[in-house]
């Protein structure tokens, strides 16, 4: 159990750590003692950038970056520690340098951009009514709706900000494709995968809410990463 690298989960626009819950639970009784979820202000690239290197600079030994959704992102750019042994994405953005969430998502939009909307305030939102049918359509009613009530709202800025430098290009990497993605076009994520050259990707009939819905097949990647990571 001592061996296993530590976890750290990153989340992505519209929800907070708890959308790792279930995973959290899963990896727990796996035997993966040290685990660790950032919270992201979704202000900016830069600050939650910061915000997860703080986190893995308390870490003592290798750790396990996961991220999800904008949360690859955010391991993408943060990612270059020296302790850091690999990168999981989940559903997940892989930018290259120079290359935004916004860019991509512009370029093959997914299913359900539209029911993304703007406040007064600059944060984008997803819509209510349409998160179930838009981020977790294969999650209950009642699991979306509290999803929906709780979304954390990203600043609008913060899709345009781009990557420096990508870590993908210096760290190992495994990715999991959400195939019924509407919040990411299922083609995007095989394309952001394919380029990186990942040790292992797995395809899931999911919607954007994997880690949620599939917690059971998410972690087998996780579990997969961190034994290879850790004998590397």
């Amino acid at each position: 159990m001592a061996d296993k690298p530590s976890i750290v989960l990153v989340h992505g626009f519209w929800g907070g750590a708890a959308h790792w819950g279930k995973v959290i639970v899963e990896l727990r009784g796996r035997g993966f003692g040290s685990l660790h979820a950032v919270e992201n202000p979704l202000t900016s690239l830069a600050d939650d950038a910061a915000r997860t290197r703080a986190m893995v600079r308390q870490i003592e030994g290798p750790v396990l970056l996961v991220g999800h959704s904008y949360g690859g992102a955010v391991i993408t750019e943060a990612g270059d520690l020296p302790n850091v042994a690999g990168l999981v994405y989940v559903a997940a953005f892989a930018p290259d340098a120079g290359e935004s969430p916004g860019q991509l998502s512009q370029e093959k939009p997914p299913a359900a951009f539209e029911n993304i909307a703007p406040d007064s305030d600059g944060y984008l939102w997803i819509k209510q009514d349409k998160f179930h049918e838009s981020f977790a359509q294969d999650l209950t009613a009642d699991e979306a709706l509290v999803m929906a009530v709780t979304q954390k709202a990203p600043l609008g800025s913060t899709f345009g900000d781009a990557i420096t430098a990508p870590a993908w290009r210096a760290k190992p990497t495994w990715y999991q494709v959400s195939t019924a993605d509407r919040m990411i076009h299922p083609d995007n994520e095989r394309h952001m995968a394919r380029r990186m050259a990942p040790r292992k990707t797995i395809e899931l009939d999911a919607s954007h809410a994997s880690l949620a819905s599939q917690p059971g097949p998410v972690c087998d990647l996780i579990e997969a990463a961190a034994q290879e990571a850790d004998g590397a």
